[in-house]
């Protein structure tokens, strides 16, 4: 049982997840990002591995990566950054990122210096399903990492069915098709759809992603899923302040 699974296994509800780009907002705070986070409650991290060509991610993610490219990063200097990370982070930890930079690196060397470093799962939002189950799950089995699948309000009961079925961490449910940064509005639309996923009685647990900034919109995601994961609202907060201090007063607010 990998980080992700007990996790789930020991909280049910309530989770917290925070996305942060690698490198940003300065190229050497990776680590120590992951390190305050986890002080000030954080039950997972998903680190953002940057790419030129973001495209579900909003303009200030988009701009983070930029940054963090622009400074240096890569998937070399990343992987090297997290060498120590499982003697300061004891929670779970994901790579979420595009499929571009994973191929160049080689999905199998990838894989290997995820599980050399203790991350225990990646998600790929471009990574087609059909493809990582006819070439790569081995791969991420063998190195016991566990691959998260993206389910918006478009994705058919037949697909999602399919996803629940290769996954073994936890499924992402995209709470709209906007792009990440955008507001959580609950339309009836949006109601219908977490219900939806409610009624099919998955296996997996699932957290709902995309427009949760504050502690209202973390509650109401709560209602519908096992935690949600806020990326943009924190990203935020590092570029006009990285301290302690400031990640401590954010986290504070979901407590």
């Amino acid at each position: 049982m990998n980080r992700i699974n007990q996790l789930f296994q020991d909280k049910k509800s309530n989770i917290l997840s925070i996305y942060y780009t690698a490198g940003f907002p300065d190229l050497d705070d990776t680590l120590k990002i992951a390190e305050e986070l986890e002080r000030a409650g954080a039950d997972m991290l998903e680190i953002g591995f940057p790419y030129s060509d973001p495209v579900a991610d909003g303009p200030v993610i988009q701009a983070s990566s930029k940054q963090s490219l622009d400074s240096g990063m890569d998937l070399n200097l990343l992987f090297k950054q997290l060498k120590d990370l499982r003697t300061k982070v004891n929670i779970p930890v994901l790579l979420m990122g595009y499929v571009n930079p994973m191929l160049q690196f080689g999905v199998e060397n990838f894989c290997k210096a995820c599980a050399e470093v203790g991350v225990d799962g990646c998600i790929v939002p471009d990574l087609p399903m059909v493809e990582f189950e006819e070439f790569y799950k081995g791969i991420f089995e063998k190195y016991n990492l566990s691959n998260i699948f993206l389910v918006t309000p478009q994705t058919s009961e037949e697909r999602i069915h399919k996803i629940d079925a290769l996954t073994t961490g936890f499924i992402y449910l995209v709470s709209s098709a906007a792009t990440t940064g955008k507001n959580l509005q609950l339309s009836q639309t949006t109601d219908d759809y977490f219900a939806r996923i409610a009624q099919m009685n998955l296996k997996n647990p699932t957290m709902i992603g995309f427009g949760i900034n504050n502690k209202s919109t973390f509650d109401k995601a709560c209602q519908y899923a096992n935690g949600a994961i806020i990326g943009t609202a924190f990203v935020k907060v590092l570029a006009e302040d990285k301290s302690a201090e400031s990640i401590r007063q954010f986290m504070a607010e979901f407590a």
